[in-house]
């Protein structure tokens, strides 16, 4: 079980998608599940990203800035999921 840092809901870690800041603080999706960094865990739904983003949880969960083209672009990949 995780927490979604959109709408804080715990779920089962397979119906989340993982967002991953490696060690060159890239951020991206991971969808193995296993690529190594710092983590954090949301909701397939482009709600759950707005409201992390508004609330700042997503940058808090992975502990550093995330510029707003980066969000444009995690909103495109749960679009095409």
């Amino acid at each position: 079980m995780r927490m979604c840092v959109g709408c804080r809901e715990m779920k089962e870690k397979r119906s989340l998608l993982r967002i991953v800041k490696n060690a060159e603080g890239a951020i991206s999706f991971d969808r193995v599940g296993k690529a190594p960094g710092r983590g954090a865990y949301i909701c397939r739904s482009r709600e759950c990203l707005d409201k992390a983003m508004k609330q700042k949880q997503l940058e808090r969960a992975l502990e550093t800035k995330i510029e707003a083209a980066v969000f444009e672009q995690l909103m495109e990949e749960i679009d095409a999921d």
